[in-house]
């Protein structure tokens, strides 16, 4: 089984199980909090990375999938931790990976009693790792550090305790040779709380 597929296995069984748990009893809500939420999404990513001069195939785009946890402390504001795996792109005979933690100050704009537009920025923490052919004008490692992560997406609350959300997100990651950006658009399943 290759193992995009088995960390989405993995993380929707997790997600399923915590969603299962928190849904058994009702929860009360500290002072000051608004709802927390957590969720489970998948779709596509981008790579903003040169190719090489050596004529290898390439490919920029790979499978993104996250996990994440958030809660707001004002009506319209928030906090969210995730987990992202940004896949991988295809360049230099070999390939690039990317994946971390996401640490975002979360907005929302109720447009009707069910729709909301969302908007993120925070921080990333990123691990990356380029393989391939080396000699082509790529540097080939590994890479790790913060950079800036943003984002913008819609939620829709077809119950009042689960939504589907879409979104599209921009990491800066620390790649071997240079700072690239990576995006991410997934549509996912979020339980409210």
């Amino acid at each position: 089984m290759p193992s995009t597929l088995r960390q989405l296995l993995c993380a929707t069984l997790l997600t399923g199980l915590a969603a299962a748990g928190l849904a058994q009893a009702p929860m009360p809500q500290a002072a000051g909090m608004y709802g927390g939420y957590v969720g489970l999404g998948a779709g596509a990513s981008r790579y903003d990375l040169r190719s090489g001069s050596g004529g290898f195939d390439f490919d920029d785009g790979g499978s993104a999938i996250k996990l994440y946890a958030g809660a707001f402390f004002h009506p319209n504001l928030g906090l969210e931790l995730g987990y992202l795996d940004l896949g991988k792109a295809r360049r230099i005979g070999g390939n690039s990976s990317a994946r971390g933690l996401n640490f975002s100050l979360v907005g929302r704009l109720p447009l009707t009693t069910q729709l909301d537009l969302q908007g993120k920025l925070g921080t990333f923490y990123g691990r990356t790792d380029t393989r391939g052919v080396g000699g082509y004008g790529v540097q080939l490692g590994k890479g790790s550090g913060f950079g800036l992560s943003y984002g913008a997406g819609l939620r829709w609350a077809f119950t009042p305790q689960w939504s589907a959300v879409l979104q599209w997100e921009r990491q800066r990651l620390h790649f071997a040779d240079r700072l690239s950006d990576v995006d991410a658009a997934t549509l996912g399943l979020q339980y409210n709380y």
